[in-house]
């Protein structure tokens, strides 16, 4: 199930709107953070920076057959072999990992589709106790160069409200400039 369009720009374009290693250090990976998953790694922009500084594997996830090959592609390219990626339909079957097995999980321009609940509760499912959830997104602002349109664009409160009701805590929230919000929380572990 293909998620609503997003206005994904062209690889070049989109890549210069982020300085990915900044932003995986500000949404708290880093070289101590194991294993990490990404729902819908697109062109890789994050998921092969996110492997060079990783000490575990991450599991790159996408529907579509072009986004797995760039991103394997120059997973081969880096001479990264912590990067494992499955074309996978997400959205209907779940990601397919284990419970509880991985540290992150990377929710990055994609909870703009129908149901975002979906993707947070697998992400909560498939994270480890203390594991950590990454929300970026487009600011809720018409003037943004691309993205969903406003009709489907969550603001950062719509995301942190469907994080926390599907078990996620203590919301720190990041401006990502110039066009990105940024959001980490918690996984939130009843005993």
């Amino acid at each position: 199930m293909k998620v609503r369009e997003s206005g994904m720009p062209e690889r070049e374009m989109w890549e210069k709107f982020f300085s990915p290693a900044k932003i995986l250090t500000m949404l708290g990976i880093d070289n101590q953070t194991g294993d990490v998953v990404e729902f819908g790694c697109g062109y890789g922009t994050f998921t092969i920076p996110a492997a060079r500084i990783i000490k575990g594997k991450i599991y790159a996830l996408d529907l579509e057959p072009d986004m797995i090959r760039m991103t394997d592609d120059e997973a081969k390219k880096q001479a990264l072999s912590n990067v494992q990626t499955i074309k996978r339909d997400f959205m209907a079957e779940g990601s397919g990992l284990p419970d509880e097995s991985v540290e992150y999980a990377m929710l990055f321009n994609i909870l703009h589709l129908e149901n975002p609940m979906v993707l947070i509760n697998e992400a909560k499912r498939i994270l480890r106790r203390d594991g950590k959830l990454g929300i970026i997104h487009w600011n809720y602002d018409p003037k943004t160069p691309r993205g969903p349109s406003m009709d489907i664009r969550p603001k950062p409160e719509d995301c942190i409200e469907w994080a926390e009701s599907g078990g996620f805590i203590g919301a720190v929230r990041h401006d990502l400039k110039p066009y990105h919000y940024g959001i980490v929380l918690k996984k939130e572990n009843v005993k």
